[in-house]
Formats: C-alpha cells, sequence, structure tokens
C-alpha cells in the first residue's frame, strides 16, 4: 500500500534534496510544504502518513508544528531533518513526538535506515521504481544563487550553534539566514532592524578567501549583551574595555570558526583568514559601518542574527562576500541543484 509522505521545509533546496534521497523503490506518494502551518493544513484535509519536517522556518516553525500535530486525531509520523543539531534539538523533538532526527544534507544510506528502523518502507520490489511526485515543479525548479547560499548557510549556522551549545550548555535560537545583494546603505539598514537594533554595539571583523572566493565575517553585538557574555563564560570580574575585547574575541572565534568550518566543508574550499580585528566599540551601526564604507560599496550579504535562550545575549553574524566572488560561488554551489 502506497505511504502518503509530506515534505515540510521553507527551502526549495532542501525539499528538492530530500526528495532525490528517498528511496527509488519506495511506494510512495510525496507533497510538499513550505512551512509548518502548510503542513498542518494539508495535513488535516488530506491525511499524511510520514511527515519530514525542518525546524527552522517562518510562521510555523517545526517545534510549533510538533506541539500542533499532538492535538491532531490524523497527525503522521515525524521525522525532523534539520541543521540544527543542538543535543536540546534533538531532545526537544523527541519529547514532542518526533520519532527520529536526520542532520542536514541528508546521506541516502542513513535516510534508507531510518525508515527501516521505523518499519515505514513496507514489502519493497527493487525491479520497480514506484516513486510518486506529486508536484513535478519541484524537480524542475530553477534556483538562484541566494537562495542555495541560504540553505548553505543554514547548515553551518546550525553546526556552529551545536558547538556553542555542547560548550556552554546552552540552547541557541536559530532564524533563517537572510541572503541579500545590499549596497552599503541598506547594509546599515539591515543591522538597524536586527536583533542588535539602534542601541549601540561592537564589532569583530575577520578576512576569509579561498579558491577566488573573499569575504568579511562581521559579528555584530548590542553592548546590552556584555553583562550575560561575562555570565555565560563564567567571568565575574569587573568589566571593563579591555575585558570586553576579550569577551568579544573569545564568543567571535566559538561562532565563527565552527562556522566557517562547516561552509569550507560544504563548498569543498579550505579557507585562509585573517586574525580577528576589533571593528569597533560602543558605537552606534552608523559609526560602524563608516569605518569600511569604501570597501562595502556593494555587497552580497548573509545574516544571521543568533540568541542564547534565557541570557539576554543578542549578536548579527554577517558574511559579506566581494562581487568577484559571485561567479565562484555559485559555480561551486551548482552541485547542490544538478539534475539526477
Amino acid at each position: 500500500m502506497s505511504k502518503r509522505v509530506l515534505i515540510c521545509d521553507d527551502s526549495g533546496i532542501a525539499r528538492k534534496q530530500l526528495a532525490r534521497t528517498l528511496p527509488k523503490s519506495w511506494d510512495a506518494h510525496v507533497d510538499y510544504a513550505t512551512n509548518g502551518q502548510e503542513a498542518v493544513d494539508f495535513i488535516a484535509a488530506n491525511g499524511v502518513d510520514l511527515l519530514f519536517l525542518d525546524l527552522n522556518m517562518p510562521v510555523l516553525d517545526g517545534y510549533q508544528t510538533l506541539e500542533a500535530l499532538k492535538s491532531m486525531a490524523n497527525a503522521p509520523q515525524v521525522i525532523v531533518v534539520s541543521g540544527d543539531i543542538q543535543p536540546q534539538a534533538l531532545e526537544r523533538v523527541r519529547l514532542l513526538g518526533a520519532i527520529d532526527f536526520l542532520k542536514k544534507p541528508v546521506d541516502s544510506g542513513v535516510l534508507q535506515q531510518a525508515l527501516e528502523r521505523h518499519h515505514l518502507l513496507g514489502i519493497q520490489d527493487d525491479s520497480l521504481e514506484k516513486l510518486i511526485v506529486a508536484q513535478p515543479v519541484e524537480g524542475i525548479e530553477k534556483f538562484t544563487l541566494s537562495q542555495v547560499l541560504q540553505e548553505v548557510s543554514n547548515i553551518s549556522m546550525g553546526r556552529a550553534a551545536s558547538v556553542l551549545a555542547d560548550m556552554l550548555n546552552v540552547f541557541i535560537k536559530l532564524p533563517v539566514p537572510k541572503v541579500n545583494i545590499l549596497e552599503v546603505s541598506e547594509l546599515q539598514m539591515a543591522l538597524s532592524y536586527s536583533g542588535v537594533g539602534s542601541s549601540r554595539c561592537s564589532a569583530v571583523s575577520q578576512g576569509y578567501v579561498g579558491a577566488g572566493i573573499a569575504f568579511e565575517a562581521l559579528l555584530v553585538f548590542s553592548d546590552s549583551s556584555f553583562p550575560d557574555m561575562a555570565k555565560l563564560l563564567n567571568v565575574t570580574d569587573k568589566i571593563d574595555r579591555d575585558l570586553e575585547t576579550e569577551l568579544l574575541m573569545d564568543v567571535s572565534s566559538v561562532l565563527v570558526g565552527p562556522y566557517m568550518a562547516a561552509l569550507g566543508e560544504q563548498l569543498n574550499v579550505d579557507f585562509s583568514h585573517s586574525h580577528p580585528v576589533l571593528l569597533g566599540q560602543h558605537v552606534q551601526i552608523s559609526d560602524l559601518i563608516n569605518v569600511k564604507r569604501a570597501q562595502w560599496k556593494r555587497t552580497l550579504a548573509v545574516e544571521i542574527a543568533y540568541e542564547v535562550e534565557n541570557y539576554k545575549i543578542s549578536c548579527d553574524l554577517m558574511l559579506l562576500f566581494t562581487e568577484d566572488s559571485l561567479p565562484v560561488l555559485e559555480k561551486l554551489l551548482s552541485y547542490l541543484v544538478e539534475e539526477d
């Protein structure tokens, strides 16, 4: 009997990648949802046997979706597929009823084992290819550089958060990364509307190059974050400018290092980097932008706003790619959307 499967992810690339990973001989009918609310509405109207669910999504995220499914009589079994691999994320989704958790990007062998482990494959005939895709547009959709880079950034973000969560025993709230081509004035506006907001801030900058790609990693902290940063790192000394600088460098190293390692792994690039530099301390966003206005005339920007649960810490990580890097990025990322 055919299984009805729903793949729920706001990223078209992630939906396509997961659909391509499903066993070709599996008798399954596949549909798609772009956020948790769409998934809940679809399940209520159609019934679904198995839901593959992302965590970081707009409208309803994965946690909210799992909570909503608890009150549904015809709720499907749920396998979470996410780049957020924090131990607390795994524990939370299991407590909310998910039967398994798979790390993005999903390996076909790992997915097959999960389906077998939960007896979801049924009787198979390996001589037949029974996979039926209900929405063929998923197979022919064209993706932009921004869309692909967003999904790669999402995975890198999750791995960086996992390192920080393990090290400090915290839970990191992860957003959907934003990817845009920005003029310098728009970059200032983006930071002003971020978690850092219009308050005074401090920032650390670090340059990266490799395989024809050049970008700057800019980590911006609201000044109101310093007391809780010290608390998080078990620092009890009086907070002065020198200690603030030390805290900035320590947290920047933990956040940026694992992110870049995961990004380089996905791009198959070994990035070399400069030493981190204190770009500004207790300044306005406009002052921060003015420091490098000449270099940042126009850039491809990836923005990630990190929050630490139960701490008043907000920071923005921005990757600012040079225009010359864009053709190289497109080439390196094209494998994610190649047709079989």
